[in-house]
């Protein structure tokens, strides 16, 4: 497995297992169950009861099926510590990869059966604690359906050589290539654009933001008229695939910028996304996702579970073009840049 390619098929048959596994435990368990709290992971998110059923799945399989003909640095959520190395008692040094790993992104929309979650995993060489998201060759990610639901998506990339996807038919058991491609549109007018404001803390600054961008971009709205709209996926995997799908051409998570903005009457940032929640951000890229950091530089960030990571991504470098000397010239005048 010292080709990153070697690892494409069975990571791709542990989404399957993962994916398979938590939709007949949402067909067997209450909403009350799933969502019920096992565990505060300090280093990342509130731990789900329903999170338990991938963390399980995810070391067994990643130390039976990889880690024992190539050793590995699993980093995921739901870790104690955050990483632990496979197989156990190998030193990092001697570990050809580092598996970066969001067993379920999207647990929240999940548990509550409103909308898909994804299962995200990025692989770099080992560079140890220098690694980064830019390092990642290869990156799949896959959806794990609601239980109403018979369609379920995974897409993969390897860097450079573009993206493909396929999708699971759960009735039939079949499986066949889809087609997807970002939005052409060269303005987000009549499309969804969004940055993402999805927990108590700050939502009210970064709707003035949202409006704000629309008004320098778009003009002031017409009576009657939606100049574009927003799609608040709780679920990075979900947002990053909305791209690449068409469906959206503005993702702006901006979140990171507001710790220390606190006040006394305003309460403190609580939740940020996380490396492993871009763990897939190289097949957006392959896609022809255009994603920045909030400078506009290429995005990066360490592979762990802690780091605070804002991110913008546009459908196409039109939409970037439109976008970003308006945004920036926001951030610079709010002092968050």
């Amino acid at each position: 497995m010292r080709d990153i390619r070697d690892l494409l098929e069975p990571i791709q048959r542990l989404h399957r297992l993962i994916r398979d596994r938590v939709v007949e435990e949402c067909e067997r368990s209450s909403v009350d169950l799933l969502s019920r709290v096992v565990a505060n992971d300090d280093d990342g998110d509130t731990i789900f009861a329903v999170d338990r059923v991938s963390e399980e799945l995810l070391v067994e399989f990643i130390e039976r099926e990889i880690a024992s003909i190539a050793p590995v640095v699993l980093i995921a959520e739901g870790i104690e510590g955050g990483k632990v190395v496979l197989p156990r008692g190998t030193d990092e040094n001697e570990a050809l990869w580092r598996v970066l790993v969001d067993p379920i992104d999207g647990t929240r929309g999940l548990m509550y059966q409103k909308r898909s979650a994804w299962i995200l995993t990025g692989i770099a060489p080992n560079k140890g604690d220098a690694a980064s998201l830019r390092d990642i060759e290869l990156a799949v990610q896959t959806e794990i359906p609601l239980v109403k639901q018979h369609l379920s998506d995974t897409l993969w990339a390897v860097r450079g050589e573009g993206f493909s996807a396929d999708r699971y038919n759960r009735i039939t058991e079949e499986t066949l290539p889809v087609h997807l491609s970002t939005s052409k549109a060269p303005t987000i007018e009549q499309g969804y654009s969004t940055i993402s404001r999805f927990f108590p803390g700050y939502r009210g600054e970064l709707a003035e933001i949202d409006d704000e961008l629309a008004a320098r971009a778009l003009g002031a709205p017409k009576e009657g008229k939606a100049q574009c709209f927003e799609d608040q996926y709780i679920s990075t995997g979900g947002q990053l695939y909305e791209l690449i799908a068409g469906h959206d051409r503005l993702i702006a998570d901006l979140r990171p910028l507001m710790r220390g903005r606190g006040r006394a009457d305003h309460p403190e940032l609580s939740i940020c996304c996380h490396p492993y929640d871009l763990a897939t951000e190289l097949i957006a890229r392959e896609a022809g996702v255009v994603i920045t950091d909030t400078n506009g530089e290429p995005l990066d960030a360490p592979m762990n579970v802690s780091a605070d990571v804002a991110w913008i991504g546009y459908a196409n470098a039109r939409i970037r073009d439109q976008i970003e000397p308006h945004l920036t010239a926001i951030l610079h005048e709010r002092g968050m840049v």
